[in-house]
């Protein structure tokens, strides 16, 4: 299979590549300067430019591209940014699909646990209605941008939360906290954090590449719900480190602005359930798992 990836240099985007690549597909990748070789096309999505032919040949399609969240506080002028790099990618994509005479069968196309804004208790299934913030919108405007590919194309909508990661990603800044011994849980803790690992985010996309009958959102988050207190605990418990610093909220509101309450207050118990029932079976599925595997006390293989 040739797959076409956009975002191919970021934390998921690597591992989709790394994963895809074992198992013997062809992977082309997009890239904002001029390409060095066959497996490359050119593309600058602030322009509308995508390079001549860039999809011939392509069986599927990953869009992934779109500027981090994590980087904070949000300021008007990366708010922006954050808008283009998603949805005007997204619509040069699906232009060239409707161009083209013979599209890639199928469109995974990135999304986010934002969709839902702050849902306290209740579980989301992706039925469940769209939120409010920030975030919220601009999930919402992401996946719109990819349901208006052609008919012909099926399209599949990767709603992503926090990966848990051994570099990089969510964990990046806490990471050294907790070997220290310094970190908690931030603000009240009680909030839900949907989560998954990064071997199993890049093997969930692949999976409904492969699955014909997956088509419209999924939850790509692991089927055991932790809050954030219970996520850290588990990271600290790995490390062998205490976790009993908490982090104020109007501390991290101070800081991190409206994307401390958006990203790092915010509750969203997320359930896996569409994602198994497609036959998806996760190499961590329980957060103790996951978390020995981000410290190095399990296994890297997964293809």
């Amino acid at each position: 299979m040739r797959v076409l990836v956009t975002g191919a240099t970021g934390l998921i985007g690597t591992e989709v590549i790394r994963q895809l690549k074992a198992r013997g597909d062809e992977v082309v990748t997009m890239v904002r300067r001029t390409p060095e070789n066959d497996s490359q096309r050119e593309w600058q999505p602030d322009r509308g430019y995508l390079q001549p032919g860039t999809l011939d040949g392509i069986d599927a399609v990953v869009n992934l591209a779109g500027a981090t969240t994590g980087k904070l506080p949000w300021t008007k002028k990366y708010k922006d940014e954050l808008i283009w790099s998603r949805v005007r990618a997204t619509e040069l994509l699906v232009s060239a699909m409707a161009e083209s005479k013979k599209p890639p069968k199928v469109f995974v196309s990135g999304s986010a646990s934002g969709i839902y804004g702050d849902s306290g208790d209740a579980t989301l299934t992706e039925a469940a209605p769209k939120g409010t913030g920030f975030l919220s919108d601009l999930a919402f405007a992401w996946e719109q941008a990819a349901l208006k590919a052609p008919k012909k194309v099926r399209v599949v909508l990767a709603r992503t939360t926090l990966v848990m990661s051994r570099e990089k990603g969510a964990l990046g800044r806490l990471m050294p906290l907790l070997k220290a011994g310094v970190a908690g849980p931030l603000g009240s803790g009680k909030q839900w954090w949907a989560w998954i690992s990064l071997q199993d985010q890049a093997a969930a996309i692949i999976h409904l590449i492969d699955s014909p009958k997956a088509e419209g959102a999924f939850n790509i988050t692991a089927p055991e719900p932790a809050t954030c207190a219970q996520l850290i605990a588990s990271l600290g418990k790995a490390l062998g480190r205490p976790t009993v610093i908490p982090v104020p909220a109007f501390a991290l509101r101070l800081a991190f602005g409206e994307g401390a309450d958006e990203l790092l207050l915010c509750s969203q118990k997320m359930s896996a359930q569409k994602l198994l029932d497609s036959g998806f079976k996760f190499k961590h599925p329980k957060l103790a798992d996951a978390a020995n595997w981000v410290v190095g006390k399990i296994g890297r293989a997964h293809v």
